[in-house]
């Protein structure tokens, strides 16, 4: 009974305290994620009151939280959009691989800790984050903006690839031959290309199926659906997220709309709890140590994945505006980066990739939603004199028309 009541008081407070924040941050017109982060540091290991009898609870609720942002971007496209966005954006996909995956590897080679550890940080500094990147885009109104389909392209290049990618860092940190490696690849890349297959070719079959004029029905449904594939394609070593994404592609038309208005609430509870989780687990006496290396890092980045966005957008025939929009977003490193560094760490490849890897995620999951809404403002001001000296009027015109066009769902 006083364990249970401990829980309430700890799960309420943390609640309590998530609306305050949010509250605060909505005031201030500004990503709440940060604070967010920052109330899991200040009550996590080393913080200033680290919980205890909450803390399984919470780590469920994050991994929910992933799983429903993911879900409700998915609901926002249809399977023809997704391999539209996929056949058209891939070269995208490479050109984000190279450019951001090589500082990772170069600076572990660097610190002097092989080749394990280079394609481990590789994956870590390659990686952006889609739980931030699906809220900050909510939170800034940017769903419908024309560059969202190519950030999400981005995004589901990067999930599939961890559907190779995972399997093949687990063989490398556990010494497996290269029959078990290829085994466990094979099943990865096999779940993936099923899971997609039958949402493009029977979605419309599984709206169908899920559609019920019941809001409660509905709502049950489509979780329990959610959860049930995100389980069976984590337990197959693809990621929950990827299972959740194309479930919410799979469903359309009034399926769509209305299990996205009854799943945004929980949607927004959950992804809060992620965020604080995460700074939860992150003991702060790790960060300074590991500080230098882990900010030349973010830095670099943050440069590389502002330029594949741009490169990506620009490639897609969106505007100016909307490029530096795309390049801003995509800077945040989260969930996956997080996942892989604690491969490594299980594995006891190096200790202090472990805090580089924290320290790196946390400086660039703060900074991210600050890039997604200040790179285009910061850049259009940089280069506003030769802008207004070399563009008509006209095309400022056609570039705000561009960016306030609906994307998505048809």
């Amino acid at each position: 009974m006083h364990s249970s009541a401990v829980f309430l008081i700890e799960f309420g407070a943390i609640i309590l305290g998530l609306g305050l924040l949010g509250r605060l941050a909505a005031r201030l017109r500004f990503s709440p994620i940060p604070l967010y982060l920052l109330a899991g540091l200040a009550f996590g290991e080393g913080g200033l009151l680290p919980l205890g009898a909450s803390e399984e609870f919470v780590a469920i609720g994050a991994e929910i939280g992933v799983i429903l942002l993911l879900l409700m971007l998915g609901l926002e496209y249809t399977a023809g959009d997704l391999v539209s966005n996929l056949k058209t954006q891939y070269p995208a996909g490479i050109v984000d691989a190279t450019l951001n995956a090589l500082p990772g590897a170069a600076m572990a080679l660097l610190l002097g800790w092989g080749p394990i550890a280079a394609v481990v940080l590789a994956g870590i500094t390659w990686i952006s984050s889609s739980g931030v990147i699906a809220k900050v885009l909510g939170d800034l109104g940017r769903i419908g903006n024309r560059e969202t389909p190519v950030i999400l392209s981005i995004l589901v290049l990067e999930d599939l690839s961890m559907a190779v990618y995972l399997p093949v860092v687990t063989a490398l940190l556990a010494g497996t031959g290269f029959a078990a490696g290829s085994v466990t690849l094979a099943i990865a890349l096999g779940v993936a290309g099923l899971v997609l297959l039958v949402a493009v070719r029977y979605g419309r079959h599984i709206s169908r199926f899920v559609s019920t004029d019941d809001p409660e029905k509905l709502l049950l449904v489509v979780l329990g659906l959610t959860l049930l594939v995100a389980g069976v394609a984590q337990q197959l070593q693809v990621s929950a997220a990827v299972g959740a994404f194309l479930v919410g592609i799979a469903l359309s038309g009034e399926v769509a709309e209305g299990a996205h208005h009854l799943l945004a609430p929980l949607r927004d509870l959950f992804a809060a709890v992620f965020f604080v989780f995460f700074g939860l687990h992150t003991d702060p006496a790790s960060i300074p140590p590991v500080l230098l290396p882990a900010l030349a890092l973010a830095v670099v980045t943050t440069l590389t994945k502002i330029a594949t966005g741009y490169w990506a957008a620009r490639r897609a025939g969106i505007s100016a505006r909307g490029r530096w929009r795309a390049g801003g977003t995509l800077v945040a490193r989260g969930e996956f980066s997080i996942v892989i560094a604690g491969l490594a760490v299980t594995s006891g490849i190096d200790s202090d990739l472990g805090p580089l890897a924290t320290a790196y995620v946390l400086i660039l999951v703060v900074l991210g939603p600050l890039t997604a809404r200040y790179t285009e403002p910061l850049a259009r001001r940089l280069t506003g004199g030769a802008d207004r000296r070399t563009a008509p009027e006209a095309e400022a015109g056609h570039d705000a028309a561009q960016d306030q066009a609906p994307a998505g769902r048809t």
